[in-house]
């Protein structure tokens, strides 16, 4: 297939074959004034994303999110239908990626984080940190703000937390801002580790190399799927790295601007349903 033209104009005959989606922001509206959204999908883009798969995409859901925190919105999307192969999850930022239903890791990176998150906590010491507890929810020094986190909850020390290697360690200051937490992140450089910011005081990090584009990437290549043809959609830091690597990246219209800098196009809001818009384009009502 003709790969897709820079800038965000594809060819006539171009149509993705695998379409990856963010969760927050994308396939959900936030809740105003909190960090957490509606765990709510609308028809209109479910109706979108089930014409995609009519017509032969492959839907990946990429998120920040862990990976029990992901399956319940594949459920709300309807994927995969009754005779269709499992849907790919690409969860953790990447870190983790997974086939549902059932829910199965096929691949995980971890990494040490005990040096990273020393250097955070000498800058903010009361800050909230947290691991997955995969499949069950997060082991975590003190509880998030109310609905930030899903599943299970379980206060560990912070020594403990990362004695082992994790696949992600969630950092967050409710004191702080998301600028204050980009320059502290500018600042200590995290050497040996890969970190996001969030919207607000919310610092994710992971192994260095590991974002959602390559977990995309992993799945793109078991799907025999080239980059090219792929679109994917979404509004955060943490999608950067998946709008350069797609052939077709595309922020939503309420997007920072560091991820609209980057897209190959904007679309609507996730209040206007954004998401539905674009996969519109190339699966049509």
């Amino acid at each position: 297939m003709t790969a897709p033209v820079a800038g965000g104009a594809q060819p006539a005959d171009w149509r993705p074959r695998m379409i990856a989606l963010d969760i927050d922001g994308t396939l959900l509206s936030w809740i105003d004034g909190k960090g957490a959204t509606h765990e709510d999908i609308s028809p209109a883009v479910r109706d979108a994303v089930q014409r995609a798969l009519d017509g032969g995409a492959h839907v990946v859901l990429a998120s920040g999110r862990s990976a029990h925190g992901m399956t319940s919105i594949a459920d709300l999307l309807g994927v995969p239908r009754e005779g269709m192969e499992r849907v790919w999850i690409v969860a953790s930022n990447g870190a983790v990626i997974l086939r549902y239903p059932p829910a199965e890791v096929v691949h995980e990176e971890t990494f040490d984080a005990r040096e990273a998150v020393r250097a955070v906590l000498e800058r903010h010491p009361e800050a909230l940190v947290a691991v997955e507890d995969r499949g069950v929810g997060y082991r975590l020094n003190k509880h998030f703000p109310e609905g930030e986190l899903n599943g299970e909850m379980t206060i560990t020390p912070v020594e403990e937390l990362v004695a082992e290697p994790v696949s992600r360690v969630i950092i967050r200051d409710p004191q702080s801002t998301a600028e204050d937490f980009v320059r502290l992140a500018e600042e200590l450089g995290l050497h040996g580790t890969s970190y996001v910011v969030g919207w607000t005081a919310w610092l994710d990090l992971a192994p260095v190399g590991v974002d959602k584009s390559s977990g995309l990437a992993f799945v793109a290549e078991q799907l025999g799927v080239d980059r090219d043809d792929v679109l994917a959609i979404g509004d955060g830091r943490n999608d950067i790295e998946m709008l350069q690597w797609a052939g077709r990246g595309v922020a939503m219209g309420q997007a920072v601007q560091e991820v609209i800098d980057v897209a190959d196009d904007v679309t609507s809001t996730v209040g206007e349903d954004g998401a539905a818009v674009e996969i519109s384009r190339w699966f049509p009502a």
